[in-house]
């Protein structure tokens, strides 16, 4: 969950800028053809900026994970757990054909794990002080192997893609909304008035939320796929203990009844829609089903 969150969060900050820069410059004027709007010329532009987003946030992907959870690259190891660590990657790392990644651990009580980068042989594994503590080796090295699974499969790479594709979408229709709105509902007649400003940036978060769910739904078909990577790697039975495991840390750490409802993942199918996995339930049931 954290990859995805990282990235996401990279990219709209991206765009947030790439946004106002062009705002600044005038770019959105040459859109407006003398009341007009030049469909191509704002396609092209939905697209640089849709794209500039997502590939940039991946490029800086490592970097920024790294400082937003203070993840330490293991360079030296200095103990047992860290040389452990150190040999289970690179042994999957070999098995599954990629480059070695750069392996960390960053301090967290929860059970987590994530793999970012750019390309599948400049990655980085990072793995929380939690995990470390409450998982057998076994139920980690499974862990590790779901995460180089996701390198292997190229997925932070097909997840920028599809951001890109859903960006471009999103900026074009929030600049088409906010110029329906300013020349019907506000009468302007030229150039773009103040309407056609906070029209459009109100339209790019709305369908940008909307669009999410499209991105969403990948993340969670890549976690299946990741589950049979990891199963590949380590073993069918050590990822379904893993899986138990981040299920009793999971139902451990619910919130209390009273304050369910402000959960971010609440339950209910709507909060589905915005899930970046699937349930653990339905996870350990395509892995006993061989899927």
């Amino acid at each position: 969950m954290k990859r995805i969150f990282l990235f996401i969060l990279t990219n709209l900050a991206v765009l947030v800028v790439i946004s106002i820069t062009l705002r600044l410059l005038g770019v959105d004027k040459v859109l407006n053809e003398s009341g007009g709007i030049n469909f191509n010329a704002l396609l092209v532009m939905s697209a640089v900026m849709g794209f500039a987003g997502s590939l940039i946030s991946l490029f800086l992907s490592k970097w920024s994970a790294k400082r937003m959870v203070g993840a330490q690259v293991i360079t030296n190891p200095i103990d047992p757990t860290e040389r452990w660590l150190i040999e289970t990657v690179r042994k999957q790392a070999q098995a599954a054909g990629i480059g070695m990644p750069e392996v960390a651990t960053y301090e967290a009580p929860d059970v987590n794990a994530f793999a970012t980068g750019w390309n599948r042989n400049n990655a980085l594994v990072a793995v929380s002080a939690g995990l470390l503590h409450n998982m057998s080796r076994d139920e980690a090295e499974a862990v590790l192997a779901h995460e180089i699974s996701h390198v292997a499969n190229g997925d932070m790479i097909t997840l920028a893609l599809i951001q890109g594709v859903v960006n471009t979408f999103v900026i074009f229709f929030s600049r088409i909304i906010g110029h329906l709105v300013d020349r019907l509902v506000f009468k302007t007649e030229r150039e773009y008035g103040p309407a056609y400003w906070v029209t459009s940036m109100v339209a790019q978060m709305v369908l940008g939320i909307l669009a999410s769910m499209i991105v969403m739904w990948f993340s969670r078909q890549r976690e299946f796929r990741a589950d049979a990577g990891g199963a590949n790697l380590a073993g069918r039975n050590k990822m379904i203990a893993a899986l138990e495991k981040l299920k009793i840390n999971h139902e451990q750490a619910t919130l209390p009844q009273q304050m369910a409802a402000f959960g971010i993942a609440g339950g209910g199918h709507f909060a589905k829609l915005f899930s970046t996995h699937p349930s653990l339930d339905e996870r350990i049931k395509a892995l006993h089903a061989g899927r």
